[in-house]
């Protein structure tokens, strides 16, 4: 017995191309309306050519890589619960306010495996 879902965006390869276009308006949006997002786009513009320099193997660079990746979908994240938070209430709500402190706080844990990460590779180059 197969379940029947319905959802709009069809099944198959097409839900991927849908899925897909989801996606291209996430990141457009995340460029438009969130500065944190640009800001952390632009060092992850930065690292990654310099990734390959720094990187001892296939692994260390999948470490750095990831890093930068990790970054880039905190503040996805981050940028989705203020959206939708905001959409709900712009007033003061403290559950609202946990919520978004909450999603800083994955930015803030991204952020510090970022710095570890390649603070340790900077320091194996200059050791």
């Amino acid at each position: 017995m197969t379940a029947q879902v319905n959802k709009p965006n069809g099944s198959g390869i097409e839900r991927v191309f849908k899925a897909t276009k989801c996606s291209y308006y996430g990141f457009k949006a995340a460029w438009l309306y969130e500065s944190a997002f640009r800001q952390e786009l632009a060092l992850v513009i930065i690292l990654l050519p310099l990734s390959f320099v720094l990187c001892e193997s296939r692994n260390h660079w999948l470490l750095l890589f990831s890093s930068l990746m990790l970054v880039l979908f905190a503040e996805l994240v981050n940028s989705a619960i203020e959206a939708l938070a905001d959409a709900i209430s712009l007033e003061y709500h403290a559950l609202i306010g946990r919520a978004k402190d909450i999603g800083s706080a994955v930015v803030f844990v991204a952020l510090t495996v970022l710095i570890v990460v390649w603070g340790e590779a900077f320091w194996r180059l200059i050791a």
